[in-house]
């Protein structure tokens, strides 16, 4: 038996509510750079106030040209805090934040050093999430409709009762094709890779599974969650263009290994936390008034399996008398 230890997710959530506030007044802007930049520095800064010795592993910045948390970066606050593996989106959807558009979110996951998966030069991968009651229903290599009945069985649903998150890109075209023959459900999302991942394992929400290809710096993200929510991901890298194939083989990798959960954290100790910023079937987005603002956010231990979901409400006449990032 051991006397409760550290939340270290309980000091994230300062983290991601500190960027969700920052780049929320961007929302519907039309200026995903300038509102991703507000995270980043929002988020680099509140990072100085936690104990740990971090190493950013998933970063952001080079798919997409955006402001750095670049990997390799040293964050936190070096002193005696341990040593942890870092993973960042200041802002998970920079598209839904500049057309203000649902289910933007701030997300951030740690876990002990040396255990979270590096995915080097890969960009995308293929994946499969389903809740923890349908875990060990699931094949990568399965055709969809196979897929779509077995877990169906374990949730103990119809077919056709099913909703099944999907990014509306044209790689997917055969696949929704599939899921429609199949008889089941689907959301169609333009962006929001790790969210559409935490709404297939939470149990409040609509959506049962996501399937297709998205980031695989957003499936180690979402995994870091998925710890303690339960559930499974089963993926493989899909690289979409021809220098990132060539650069996946000139690293060796093989492009056939499955991955899960466990092996792209290979730790239980992970905390993971985000904050919704524009709102939507997810988490409520930041509300502002006239004097401060509102934010609900998602934290996780991955060791114990406790969830917390926070409403946060902040003051500007206290607030902005000593913070370095300018909220209002």
């Amino acid at each position: 038996m051991e006397i409760p230890q550290r939340n270290l997710a309980l000091d994230l959530v300062r983290i991601t509510e500190s960027a969700a506030l920052a780049s929320a007044r961007w929302l519907g802007r039309g200026d995903k750079i300038s509102g991703d930049r507000a995270a980043v520095d929002a988020m680099r800064l509140s990072f100085n106030a936690i104990d740990i010795n971090g190493t950013i592993i998933i970063g952001e910045g080079e798919k997409d040209d955006a402001p750095m948390l670049y990997n390799g970066e040293k964050v936190g606050w070096v002193g005696d805090g341990p040593s942890v593996d870092v993973a960042v989106d200041p802002v998970e959807g920079t598209n839904l934040l500049a057309f203000g558009r649902p289910n933007a979110i701030s997300v951030v996951g740690i876990s002990p050093g040396g255990t979270m998966y590096n995915p080097g030069p890969s960009y995308y991968m293929e994946k499969l999430v389903v809740s923890s009651a349908a875990k060990d229903a699931i094949d990568l290599d399965a055709p969809v409709k196979d897929n779509l009945q077995k877990i169906a069985k374990a949730l103990e649903k119809d077919t056709d009762d099913l909703m099944v998150f999907v990014l509306d890109k044209p790689r997917h075209k055969d696949l929704i094709e599939k899921i429609r023959e199949a008889g089941a459900r689907i959301q169609l999302h333009s962006d929001g890779d790790v969210a559409g991942a935490l709404m297939a394992v939470d149990q409040r929400s609509e959506v049962d599974v996501l399937m297709g290809t998205g980031g695989t710096p957003e499936g180690v993200l979402a995994a870091c969650a998925i710890k303690g929510l339960g559930g499974e991901m089963l993926c493989r890298l899909n690289p979409q263009k021809e220098h990132e194939k060539q650069a996946l083989a000139e690293n060796g990798t093989d492009l056939r290994e499955i991955f899960t959960v466990d092996t792209l954290i290979k730790a239980e100790d992970v905390f993971f936390s985000t904050t919704g910023i524009s709102g939507g079937t997810f988490l409520p987005g930041v509300r502002y008034t006239g004097y401060g603002a509102t934010t609900s956010s998602m934290v996780v231990r991955g060791r114990t399996g406790t969830i917390r979901r926070l409403e946060s409400s902040h003051s500007w006449e206290k607030l902005m008398r000593f913070s370095a990032v300018n909220y209002d």
